[in-house]
C-alpha cells in the first residue's frame, strides 16, 4: 500500500503541520481523528487493515488530518472561549484553504470528496461536511455530537455559531441553498446505544431532529444496545456505509 507523510507550514495557524495519504488514487477521504488525536491514528488502530481491500484496489485514498483539539474544542479550563473558537477557525481555514488544494493536487481525479471521522472526529467531519457541501459531497460520522454546547460552556457567539452545525442548520431558512444541495449529497450518521455512547446518542437524536424538520434526507442509523463508543465497531460501522459512496472494494 501507498503511504505517504508531509510536514508543511500554515500560513494561517503559523506552525508546521503534518498529514499522511494512503493509497494510491480513487475516492479522496478526508480523515479527522477522535477528540485530542494525531494524524497517525487510523493507521495505528488498525483501520488500513480494515479498508485495505479499498485502499489496495485504488477506490479510496485516506487523507488524515492533526487536530489542535487540545487548544480548542477541549481547553475547557484553559483560554476563554472566544480565543479558542478563533484557533479553532484558523484551523478550518487551513484545512481548506491550505490542506484540501494539496489534497486535490496528490488525488488528481478532481472528484468532491468524503468527510469521515469518529467521535470528536464525526463533530469535525459534520462541521467540514455542512459549511461546505459544494466541496464535500459524502459523510461518514460516527459516534459524534453536531453542537458546541459542551465545548464552549454554552457560550456563542457569530464564529461559535459558524462551527455548530446544529445551531446553523436550525436557523437556515427553507430556500437556502444548501437544503438543496445537502440533498443532492451523501449524509450517513451513525450512533451505536451502548456503553459510552449516552451523550453521543442524546446530542445525535437532537440533531437529526433538525434535520427531518429542514427537510435533509439524512440517514441517521441507531445501532443497538451492544453498540459501545470503541474502534471494534466503528471499523463494523465504516465496512457498512462505504459501499453506499463508492461500492464495494
Amino acid at each position: 500500500m501507498n503511504i505517504e507523510y508531509y510536514k508543511e507550514y500554515s500560513r494561517h495557524l503559523g506552525r508546521d503541520m503534518e498529514f499522511k495519504v494512503y493509497g494510491s488514487g480513487g475516492k479522496p477521504a478526508l480523515v479527522f481523528p477522535c477528540q485530542n488525536g494525531r494524524f497517525f491514528d487510523w493507521e495505528g488502530f488498525g483501520m488500513l487493515e480494515t479498508l485495505g481491500d479499498y485502499l489496495e484496489g485504488g477506490k479510496l485514498q485516506l487523507f488524515t488530518v492533526d487536530s489542535i483539539d487540545a487548544e480548542t474544542v477541549s481547553d475547557r479550563e484553559g483560554r476563554h472561549p472566544y480565543d479558542r473558537v478563533r484557533l479553532h477557525e484558523a484551523w478550518f481555514q487551513y484545512v481548506m484553504e491550505e490542506l484540501l488544494p494539496r489534497v486535490r493536487e496528490i488525488n488528481g481525479t478532481g472528484q468532491d470528496l468524503l468527510s469521515t471521522g469518529f467521535s470528536m472526529g464525526a463533530y469535525h467531519a459534520g462541521n467540514f461536511f455542512f459549511r461546505r457541501p459544494d466541496v464535500f459531497d459524502s459523510l461518514i460520522a460516527l459516534s459524534g455530537v453536531y453542537e458546541t454546547q459542551d465545548m464552549y460552556g454554552g457560550y456563542m457567539d457569530e464564529v461559535v455559531y459558524l462551527n455548530d452545525p446544529k445551531a446553523s442548520i436550525a436557523n437556515m431558512p427553507a430556500d437556502h441553498p444548501y437544503i438543496r444541495l445537502y440533498n443532492q449529497r451523501k449524509i450517513m450518521i451513525c450512533v451505536g446505544q451502548g456503553a459510552w455512547e449516552d451523550q453521543l446518542l442524546a446530542a445525535t437524536r437532537r440533531f437529526d431532529a433538525v434535520l427531518r424538520e429542514k427537510g435533509v434526507n439524512a440517514w441517521v442509523d441507531y445501532w443497538g444496545l451492544d453498540v459501545n463508543h470503541d474502534w471494534p465497531w466503528w471499523k463494523k460501522q465504516i465496512r457498512y456505509f462505504l459501499p453506499n459512496i463508492i461500492g464495494n472494494p
